[in-house]
């Protein structure tokens, strides 16, 4: 309850903003690049000085009519700016280093502040107050259901090609030990060379717990504990902890299967080269680069389907 109270009088949006405007402060003046440039620390400065802004004016007791779009731009602009951080989380879970420390905090940054500004976005809009029962448990409509289906299905063909070279196989003229090599010459973890040894793959663990995810925002178990959980069954799901994986990763997994799928039809189409990273040709990596990149935006824009549905059906 404190902190939907915070978010709602906008103290929690104030907070972040100071947090996000001294991040971005300190970059400009140390030269630190975010996204391969040194001027976008500025930018993250003045996104957060305008959160501040908007933040302050949402506590006061009569904002201004064009309040709720602020928060909403803003927080548009903080989902843009932490796309990919799904990719450095899965890279640091299995013990690699991401490509800048400096430009994964400030993707963290950036998730966070997109979550929040889109609660205070919700609470300044709300045409009631909000009131401490929540909805009956629901399952989500028909439409929504069946883009949870396509995004599952879409995950298919990428597991497939995972499992067989963990279990020794081919795919696409590659061999498990090519991969398992590769693996080995990019400093994977002891963990996930482990994962690789008893015929298992990181990714499609984690693609089983993305699938797990979107099913409970499209059924009730979702909303309500079911009986498996034992201790918790029966209690009420907090909604941020669906909602906030959820939000995440589809603003990081749509866009990034989206653009992939662009730029691997320009390869296709030969209007631009492949780049190769170091196995196989690029013949190989465009049919490697198909399944992967349908899959992550088969199931990112499935993922955003469900998670606005979960927010309207569960609550104000």
């Amino acid at each position: 309850m404190v902190m939907r109270e915070w978010v709602g009088d906008g103290r929690a949006v104030v907070g972040w903003g100071l947090g996000y405007a001294g991040f971005g402060l300190g970059c400009g003046l140390s030269g630190t690049a975010l996204w391969g440039t040194g001027w976008v620390g500025w930018v993250v400065a003045g996104v957060g000085v305008a959160a501040v802004g908007a933040g302050w004016a949402a506590g006061r007791r009569r904002p201004g009519r064009g309040l709720t779009g602020v928060l909403w731009l803003l927080c548009g602009l903080a989902a843009v700016a932490s796309w990919s951080l799904l990719m450095d989380v899965v890279t640091l879970l299995f013990g690699q280093a991401v490509d800048s420390a400096p430009g994964t905090v400030h993707k963290a940054l950036a998730a966070g502040g997109a979550l929040l500004l889109a609660a205070a976005a919700r609470a300044r809009g709300a045409a009631v107050a909000r009131t401490a029962f929540r909805a009956a448990p629901s399952v989500a409509p028909a439409a929504v259901q069946l883009a949870a289906w396509a995004g599952t299905l879409a995950f298919a063909p990428y597991v497939v090609m995972k499992l067989v070279w963990a279990l020794g196989g081919s795919f696409a003229g590659i061999s498990g030990d090519q991969m398992y090599a590769d693996y080995v010459r990019n400093g994977s973890s002891g963990l996930w060379l482990a994962l690789e040894r008893w015929g298992l793959d990181g990714t499609v663990l984690l693609a089983a717990l993305g699938v797990f995810l979107l099913w409970g925002l499209v059924r009730p178990w979702g909303q309500v504990f079911p009986r498996w959980t034992l201790s918790l069954r029966g209690r009420a799901v907090p909604r941020w902890l669906p909602l906030a994986p959820a939000l995440i990763g589809a603003v990081t997994l749509a866009p990034y299967g989206l653009l992939g799928i662009g730029y691997l039809v320009l390869c296709t189409a030969g209007v631009t080269g492949m780049r190769v990273g170091a196995l196989g040709t690029p013949e190989q990596a465009i049919q490697i680069g198909w399944v992967g990149m349908c899959a992550f935006a088969g199931y990112g824009v499935a993922l955003a389907v469900a998670a606005r549905s979960y927010w309207r059906r569960t609550g104000a």
